[in-house]
């Protein structure tokens, strides 16, 4: 996609430092210190309690939830209160999740792809130390792309892969977005976003594996209008934790959000990642 294709309506000058200020904030959330990039383990919990390394107490499932099971010595707390002895964290949703804190440490307590797991971050591990931004392709809004959201009817849940292996995680679709490529028609099944009526697309591209994360980027779009219409800033195309930590479960694209095409806008591979060594 050349700059022949940027929208009149579009100041290239403006664009470019929306995208900077944006990127920069994106890159300020994702090195916090309770970030993904501070995670040093991801531990699947089951009916027998076991103990990790890099969080308190010894961890396991009952008949409701999560439960920890605290040693005299040891300090948990929950929303500023300090936990003792055993405590039961309740039943927890798909995609959800409770932070406690060790110190400087957050414990992350979640369900993912049906699993329980506690995924530790703490803020002085090396790799967020080290860690110096991410490459991307320079901002070309000729990457605006107009778009239009064809909604399912009913709404449709779709079963994905995951980053860890033998894992599956069910989301729910709305509808897809319709985009043109060189004149050609594209859909991208879209999942429901955070943000109340925005949408989520999870993808690959013919850069993938190349200069661009091989398993997937994301790219959040706006809510549509009362006709459908939106935008796939692919400019925005951001790389999901897994790129960077083994300790992450990302979601894989469907099979229909495999672009054939090469998306040259976005985020590119990391420089560095965590990877479990056993």
């Amino acid at each position: 996609m050349t700059t022949d294709t940027i929208s009149p309506a579009i100041d290239p000058t403006g664009f470019v430092s929306d995208w900077e200020d944006w990127h920069a904030a994106h890159e300020t959330q994702r090195a916090a210190a309770d970030g993904f990039l501070a995670i040093t383990g991801l531990h699947f919990l089951t009916t027998e309690p076991e103990r990790f390394g890099d969080a308190p107490g010894a961890w396991s499932v009952d008949e409701v939830g999560p439960v920890v099971e605290l040693a005299a010595d040891e300090q948990l707390s929950l929303d500023g209160v300090e936990l003792t002895g055993r405590h039961s964290f309740g039943a927890i949703a798909e995609r959800d999740g409770v932070n406690a804190r060790a110190g400087d440490a957050v414990i992350e307590i979640a369900r993912r792809g049906g699993e329980l797991i506690v995924r530790p971050r703490h803020p002085d591990t090396q790799f967020r130390a080290a860690y110096s931004g991410t490459p991307t392709y320079l901002p070309n809004p000729g990457w605006r792309v107009e778009a239009r959201f064809l909604p399912f009817d009913p709404p449709r849940d779709v079963t994905v892969g995951a980053a860890v292996e033998g894992l599956q995680h069910v989301y729910s679709a709305p509808g897809e977005l319709e985009f043109a490529h060189d004149g050609a028609p594209y859909h991208l099944t879209a999942f429901s976003g955070h943000a109340p009526g925005s949408l989520l697309v999870v993808f690959t591209d013919a850069t993938s594996g190349l200069t661009t994360y091989a398993a997937n980027r994301a790219l959040t779009v706006a809510a549509p209008d009362a006709e459908g219409r939106t935008t796939l800033d692919f400019t925005r195309a951001v790389n999901l934790p897994c790129a960077y930590t083994d300790y992450a479960t990302c979601p894989l694209p469907p099979a229909e959000n495999r672009i054939p095409f090469a998306v040259e806008a976005g985020e590119k591979i990391p420089v560095a990642r965590v990877a479990v060594t056993l």
